[in-house]
């Protein structure tokens, strides 16, 4: 495959895109804030657009509210190049938001306003099964399986991928302010868990999930399913983790001045997904799957950098030239 990132596969992401009301001041807390501005986000959109900005082919498959929020982000997906056949838009419901804290060291708290929100109003006949069955990677989290007939909706479209020969991507992006209790969440995340070919799990997600207090590597192969194919443990400022059936190792992050990591690790699937939409095998080549982690690691490092995660996207080029200048 070309190095610059460049792929023909589509890779389809499905789930959640909403809007971010982020504080004009970093370090205070909702209630102090003294004013937000509004940033488009959601885990699958966000790993949909880290796709076409590394130019990659991807597609979106979720639902919007019929209102300005929800016709701006399906605005924002088309302006990013990413297909929007996807999208269904409800007229009863409004787009989700949510308002987030930057604490003082970049990480987040969050409040969400999804009561129901479109995106949870999702049904399985509203699926574009057409553009689905395209898809050589199918992405997608577990916040679209907390109600119904959006989970419905969700193991519907996975299943359609799969039977059409789609990789299975997945990244759980724990929100556990969403979820009815963290049993439940624990519960419902590992209930589609062996249907993946790929995960993504950060450090917390690792600890929460294996019910371990330390991330090593048993905690971590506690997690591994007969038909798993990759398994990533993102570690921030430490880089990654990778686990397949014949090897596991460690991948050092590259290190910027992180201004706020939303994104971070959605720029890192989306990286990932890039190099191996058009060749699978490379998860089972270590020396080249390294290669494709220092990317991602890369990519996920850059969008640290900007605040919000869409504008702090990067290009191919912007990821090139921070690997060539950290040699």
């Amino acid at each position: 495959m070309a190095s610059n990132g460049s792929s023909s596969g589509l890779i389809v992401s499905f789930g959640e895109m909403l809007i971010d009301f982020v504080p004009t001041v970093s370090g205070v807390s909702l209630a102090e804030a003294p004013g937000f501005v509004k940033a488009p986000g959601g885990a699958p959109a966000n790993v949909a657009i880290a796709v076409t900005r590394l130019g990659g082919k991807s597609a979106f498959v979720g639902k919007l509210g019929d209102d300005e929020f929800g016709h701006m982000l399906a605005g924002i997906l088309k302006q990013y190049g990413v297909k929007a056949e996807g999208i269904n838009f409800d007229e009863g419901a409004r787009t989700a938001l949510a308002f987030v804290t930057l604490r003082a060291d970049g990480e987040r708290e969050f409040m969400f306003y999804r009561n129901p929100s479109a995106d949870m109003l999702l049904k399985p006949e509203e699926l574009n099964l057409e553009l689905i069955r395209s898809a050589k990677v199918f992405h997608y989290g577990s916040i679209s399986l907390i109600v119904e007939p959006c989970r419905s909706a969700h193991l519907k479209a996975m299943q359609v991928a799969r039977d059409a020969g789609a990789l299975l991507s997945y990244d759980p992006n724990l929100r556990l302010p969403l979820w009815p209790s963290a049993e439940d969440a624990r519960e419902q995340i590992m209930s589609i868990w062996e249907k993946a070919d790929l995960i993504k799990i950060s450090d917390v997600e690792l600890e929460f999930l294996a019910g371990s207090d330390k991330i090593d590597d048993a905690s971590a192969m506690s997690l591994w399913h007969p038909n798993l194919k990759l398994l990533l443990v993102t570690l921030g400022e430490k880089g990654c983790r990778y686990y397949t059936k014949n090897f596991c190792g460690h991948v050092e992050a590259y290190h910027v001045n992180a201004v706020d990591t939303t994104g971070a690790g959605d720029s890192f699937v989306g990286a990932l997904l890039c190099k191996i939409v058009d060749d699978h095998s490379l998860i089972e080549d270590e020396s080249r799957l390294r290669e494709a982690l220092k990317f991602a690691n890369a990519c996920g490092a850059i969008t640290t950098t900007k605040k919000g995660a869409i504008p702090a996207l990067p290009t191919a080029d912007e990821v090139l030239s921070l690997m060539k200048g950290s040699k």
